[in-house]
């Protein structure tokens, strides 16, 4: 994940920045000797041509948007649950670097900080990152997660308390090198996780209510839970589809309607507070005709679907 956005942003500062148009200039290994060894040799197009060193100096997790939620599918019966990802905040340090020796006539760092400004306006203009926003009017690179590809990624710009230990960062760059300027930026990307199967789905609860000692009193009470299902409209592993907001009758089997409702979004439904015995379920689709069957209450199946 952290690969696909440093890539992102040097799409970014290439398709923005009018200095800067080949990705030798957009680079993000430490900022040390070798580096400057780099940009003192770097030529595009037979020029020498200015650097950006986008350096990833520190990666925590942000436990504000920290979550115990979780997303839940339904296949064939089986519940999984993705727990929310975690997040993770990406502290970049992004230098701008000029092979220009300091000369009488030649000052390189005026044209370091008017990069860096080109550099802030870029990200600025940019906001929210949304990397398929970015990468347009092209796609998105193969490859590249489909989990970020519309979300707005959360970042902080210059924050204002910048960088705390800024000083050791540049005593460990190199001997008698004092330091540079940096556009700070955080962003927060996510760690997916892991999807997990919580078992098969509950159909059918069964309750029983009597008063202490008094095995004679007791009542049964059922609740019984199902999907409605349209196998013309198949899903890409071939699992006939949900259909959601469809109406489902309950009825006896003298065809007397007992209840009524509606599917969810995955398709599914439930009928509380039923007596054991044998019932009728029917369902209309719009232009798919309607279909019944008769059930048992509880089922030996556990297994109320019904399928156009």
């Amino acid at each position: 994940m952290i690969d696909h956005f440093d890539n992102m942003l040097r799409h970014l500062f290439i398709s923005r920045i009018d200095e800067i148009n080949d990705e030798a200039q957009v680079r993000f290994q430490p900022p040390d000797e070798d580096w400057r060894t780099f940009v003192s040799n770097l030529t595009v197009g037979g020029q020498p041509a200015n650097a950006l060193n986008v350096y990833l100096i520190d990666v925590r997790e942000n436990r504000k948007l920290r979550s115990n939620e979780r997303t839940r599918e339904i296949q064939n019966g089986i519940v999984s649950e993705t727990p929310a990802p975690l997040r993770l905040d990406c502290h970049y340090l992004i230098t701008a670097w000029s092979p220009a020796a300091v000369s009488q006539a030649i000052e390189p760092t005026m044209d370091e900080h008017a990069l860096l400004y080109k550099v802030t306006a870029a990200l600025t203009n940019s906001e929210p990152l949304v990397p398929r926003r970015v990468y347009a009017p092209s796609p998105l690179p193969a490859g590249f997660p489909e989990t970020i590809a519309d979300a707005e990624l959360p970042a902080e710009l210059l924050p204002v308390e910048g960088f705390p230990k800024y000083a050791e960062f540049w005593g460990t760059m190199g001997v008698n090198h004092r330091w540079k300027p940096a556009v700070y930026l955080i962003a927060t990307l996510p760690v997916v996780r892991d999807q997990l199967i919580a078992g098969p789905m509950v159909t059918t609860r069964i309750t029983e209510y009597r008063q202490s000692g008094l095995p004679e009193t007791a009542e049964v009470w059922i609740q019984i839970g199902g999907h409605v299902l349209d196998s013309t409209l198949p899903l890409p592993g071939g699992a006939p589809s949900p259909v959601p907001d469809a109406w489902v009758e309950l009825e006896n089997l003298a065809g007397e309607r007992l209840q009524m409702t509606q599917t969810n979004e995955e398709g599914r439904y439930t009928f509380g507070e039923l007596r054991p015995g044998r019932y009728r379920l029917r369902t209309r689709g719009s232009g798919q005709g309607q279909i019944a069957r008769e059930v048992d209450v509880p089922s030996p199946t556990g297994e109320y679907d019904l399928q156009f």
